[in-house]
């Protein structure tokens, strides 16, 4: 029979308070970080910066937010970036005619079936890791290049923009498209802001307030004990892939209508600023834990080092290395520290 490790609640206040000490080393870290760029740069703590800073993450947080779901469950998504591409593309292709499609349908019909793309493919990824056993890994990465390469497809290689195209949306459609990710809200903050805090509050209720949430965290701390405990592992693998996959459409869909077009190969460096949106925010990639509030520091942080950054006129390439390096400065931090905290507590257990 097998053994059910059961993790002590002395390990479970140790996992806590390192998941405390580790915020508040976020937040330090994002402070001083812009700390730093106003000294550069005055204009850093400006109100029209923020509000750009603010929505430039929006994407990468509400990408995030579902892929730290699917970390928790000791699974991986990296197919984020082609399906935000796909999916936009999808859009612009059946709503504005052209690329390999001879026809074209009305906005609401080509948003829903956009949508439709994205669920299709988190079903797709969710079948192969459950159903086949194929490492989520290698599934999703194979859906990368499928829907990289049915974005180029599906497009001709072709940029789309609604304001240009021919024959020209009708004027409600424009607007509606334009509503969804290029408006404001009130005291003009941009209308992103305002989708990232309500899949902010969603994603906080599903993960720490719901026993979908706490099933999540068993399922990934011990895979063995959850499958004897009988709980529906499979269903909450579809859930989870189903809904990283739509909040990357959502994502795509929010940044075509707020730039107003979309080209080939749109969304192709997003898969690892997101993933390290997560993995910096503290999460493990061994599944059993991860919060929504460190995902959203960690988006913070690299939205915060990408616009310092830009604003100091460093090129694409320093944003780069100063990702990977925090990136793998805070993996390395949380290992060090859970060892230090594991011999700690074995000491004092002996």
């Amino acid at each position: 029979m097998a053994s059910i490790k059961v993790e002590s609640p002395g390990k479970r206040k140790r996992g806590l308070a390192l998941d405390q000490l580790r915020t508040v080393g976020l937040v330090l870290a994002i402070v001083l970080s812009g700390l730093v760029f106003q000294s550069q740069r005055s204009a850093f703590f400006s109100s029209e910066n923020v509000l750009t800073l603010l929505r430039s993450m929006s994407s990468l947080g509400i990408m995030a937010f579902a892929q730290m779901l699917v970390i928790l469950l000791g699974e991986i998504d990296l197919s984020v970036g082609a399906i935000y591409g796909l999916s936009a593309t999808t859009l612009a292709v059946l709503w504005l005619g052209g690329g390999a499609l001879p026809f074209h349908v009305p906005f609401i019909f080509a948003l829903m079936a956009a949508l439709l793309v994205a669920v299709a493919i988190g079903a797709a990824n969710a079948f192969l890791t459950s159903v086949v056993k194929i490492p989520s890994f290698i599934a999703t990465l194979g859906f990368l290049s499928l829907a990289q390469g049915s974005e180029l497809l599906l497009s001709n290689a072709s940029t789309f923009n609604p304001a240009y195209n021919t024959p020209l949306p009708s004027r409600g459609e424009l607007r509606f498209f334009h509503i969804l990710g290029g408006s404001q809200l009130p005291l003009g903050i941009p209308i992103q802001v305002g989708w990232l805090a309500a899949m902010l509050c969603l994603f906080l209720f599903l993960r720490h307030r719901t026993l979908f949430g706490f099933r999540l965290v068993a399922i990934g701390g011990n895979p063995t004990a959850a499958e004897i405990a009988r709980l529906p592992i499979r269903k909450y693998k579809f859930v989870v892939f189903i809904l990283s996959a739509l909040m990357a459409a959502l994502a795509g869909i929010l940044d075509f209508s707020y730039v107003g077009s979309v080209g080939p190969n749109s969304g192709g460096s997003l898969v690892f600023p997101v993933i390290a949106a997560v993995v910096i925010g503290g999460a493990s990639l061994n599944g059993g834990w991860g919060t929504i509030p460190g995902t959203l520091l960690g988006a913070t942080l690299l939205a915060v080092l990408a616009n310092g950054l830009a604003l100091l006129g460093v090129g694409a390439f320093a944003q780069l290395l100063f990702v990977g390096f925090v990136t793998i400065g805070a993996v390395t931090l949380d290992r060090v520290t859970r060892q230090l905290a594991n011999r700690r507590s074995s000491r004092v257990t002996k």
